[in-house]
């Protein structure tokens, strides 16, 4: 239920295939592991890059928009421009308004069993029929329920890495974040210094990204030298605004609910020593976790866990009759723009699917 899915969802109802979405449970484990409905944006606050919502005061507009259960995110409005939340409401209720079924749990695991010529993690799915029939999918939810659908669009995301810290927690959406890209840009960061925790390729792209908004970047890492590629680490060393800090981890994160994030305490990996640096924000970049674990030996995942998409410039999947959109197939992008265009895309691919299928 991220723009990947309700993307989708829109293609689907607007082609009269009457789409079905499972937009997650409500429950405490979906909290801690980020993947409560609405998806990452929900999790996020101004939104600047995505594109027809420039700043400005959105409230009217959501009012007359947004079914009157969901005004009560008129009240938090904050008049820059558009939330997460907001986007992704405003989303949830196009797809609501062109017939789009939603049900608020969670899918746990599907039966392929019935899906002719299915391949997957390079062999033939297990129950796969040879006869040139096939059944539908079988779907089954946390909650003890059970579905079926002639075709399925897999959407479920990926959620980013965090330390676990208490503090960490506590700063969410006010001082931290795990796109540099999303929100690098915004006031509360510029001419600022920053904090970005990694050693990897990503950790460096993040970090170069801040250097032109930051006034300086820190980059955390707990070892001696950086993992990311020699030219990566280069361009890391050279830049002026980017000081790598060795051999230390986050032990906590400093700040208040007025200002948010205000610094960092690190630990060192080699003594006990302490210290501590000031920083409006620190930006995660330990990498991603995609939402497929429901998904092992049914579809053909990458090395990193990811959906693969088996048919280039399609959302194919290993499985005929399967298609993939949004970060839970994406480990490059992974922007809100990118997977609303990849749920298009899907959709399309689906319905085209079932027409040659004649259903």
């Amino acid at each position: 239920s991220g723009p990947a899915g309700w993307t989708a969802a829109i293609y689907a109802g607007r082609a009269n295939l009457k789409p079905l979405l499972f937009e997650g449970a409500v429950t405490e484990e979906n909290r801690l592991r980020g993947t409560m409905p609405l998806g990452q944006l929900a999790l996020t606050t101004e939104v600047e890059n995505y594109p027809g919502f420039p700043a400005g005061n959105l409230s009217e507009y959501l009012r007359s928009a947004l079914a009157s259960e969901y005004h009560w995110l008129i009240d938090l409005h904050k008049k820059e421009g558009c939330s997460g939340p907001e986007l992704m409401h405003l989303m949830r209720q196009q797809a609501t308004n062109v017939g789009t079924r939603i049900i608020t749990d969670d899918i746990v695991d599907i039966d392929i069993s019935q899906a002719n010529g299915s391949q997957a993690n390079g062999s033939q799915a297990n129950g796969s029929q040879a006869n040139g029939t096939r059944g539908p999918f079988r779907l089954h939810s946390l909650g003890g329920d059970r579905y079926e659908a002639d075709c399925l669009i897999i959407a479920t995301g990926a959620r980013a890495n965090y330390l676990g810290l208490e503090s960490e927690e506590k700063f969410k959406n006010n001082g931290i974040s795990a796109c540099a890209v999303c929100d690098g840009a915004l006031p509360r960061f510029r001419n600022q210094p920053l904090v970005v925790v990694g050693g990897g390729d990503s950790a460096v792209e993040e970090a170069d990204y801040l250097a032109k908004f930051a006034s300086t970047v820190y980059m955390i890492h707990r070892r001696d030298q950086l993992r990311a590629s020699k030219i990566m680490a280069k361009r890391a060393l050279e830049n002026p605004k980017i000081e790598v800090v060795w051999n230390s981890v986050v032990d906590e994160v400093l700040g208040d609910e007025t200002r948010g994030v205000t610094g960092v305490r690190l630990k060192s990996t080699v003594d006990d020593t302490m210290r501590e640096l000031a920083a409006t924000g620190m930006f995660l970049s330990i990498g991603h976790t995609p939402n497929t674990a429901f998904l092992r030996d049914k579809l053909e995942l990458t090395e990193k866990r990811y959906v693969r998409w088996t048919v280039p410039f399609r959302t194919n999947t290993s499985v005929e009759g399967i298609f993939a959109a949004g970060d839970v197939a994406d480990d490059n992008y992974r922007q809100a723009i990118t997977a609303a265009g990849s749920g298009c895309m899907a959709a399309l691919d689906a319905e085209r699917w079932l027409a040659s299928q004649g259903l």
